[in-house]
């Protein structure tokens, strides 16, 4: 059995996999809840036995929260916990931009669609928004947007006029109150920032590319797209397992 996490700056993900690489349990909780006391829980839920455990290996955006597990795993198993800048990456995807600074999850998701005949654009709906870009075997990089859901929280502490709101496909572009003004800046807004974002990337790189995208507001967005799109929201843990392969 193998434990695999995705630590991100709002939500944390654990899965527990078996030997042939299914997904068996899942759990998710918000990252700034994790602790010794939240997090022996959750480890419980996915396994009665952690000494079943034979590998542990996390991708993390928040050092804080990996170390804390980090010291959990090592006063509960033997079994050391990794996080995939630990390992020997250069022999799954070539990287072409600066290794310490791309984002663990993001490196996660070009690893699980990498191939020698594809070329995918990965868009993450997280905290932030961000593309990334895989020609081939290569990882050349991306762009990281506003979050969705930040930029949403944010207009509405900074005017005192707009209230919290969920944000909800419209079809009608012209609004006539507030609440729908806004869900329609922020649906149609944020549809043009992505298919112009997805042409300037062709136009720069002259590659065609597959879209593959994943997160919280993917549900949203995956039919109103000019491009094609293939919702994948295991990517990230995809991507692990496919890394877990270098630990021996």
């Amino acid at each position: 059995m193998y434990i695999f996490g995705d630590i991100g700056n709002s939500e944390t993900k654990l899965v527990l996999v078996n030997k042939k690489e299914k997904i068996l349990k899942r759990i998710n909780l918000p990252t700034n809840n994790i602790n010794y006391r939240n997090l022996d829980k959750k480890i419980k839920f996915l396994t009665k036995n952690i000494n079943d455990i034979e590998k542990i290996l996390f991708c993390s955006v928040v050092p804080k929260f990996f170390s804390l597990i980090k010291k959990y795993f090592s006063k509960k198993t033997k079994v050391r916990c990794y996080e995939i800048k630990d390992l020997n990456l250069k022999s799954l995807i070539k990287i072409k931009v600066n290794f310490r600074q791309v984002g663990s999850d993001r490196l996660a998701n070009a690893i699980s669609l990498q191939n020698n005949r594809e070329n995918f654009i990965i868009l993450d709906f997280g905290t932030a928004t961000t593309f990334d870009v895989v020609i081939k075997k290569d990882y050349r990089g991306g762009i990281i947007a506003p979050g969705i859901k930040i930029s949403l929280d944010t207009l509405s502490d900074k005017a005192f006029l707009i209230p919290r709101i969920n944000l909800k496909k419209i079809n009608n572009i012209i609004a006539n109150n507030t609440k729908s003004a806004v869900q329609s800046g922020f649906f149609w807004g944020y549809i043009g920032l992505i298919d112009n974002i997805i042409n300037l990337i062709k136009r720069e790189t002259k590659n065609s590319f597959k879209l593959v995208i994943t997160g919280g507001y993917s549900d949203l967005f995956k039919k109103s797209l000019k491009i094609k799109v293939i919702h994948n929201k295991d990517i990230t843990i995809k991507g692990l397992i496919k890394i877990a392969r270098l630990i021996n």
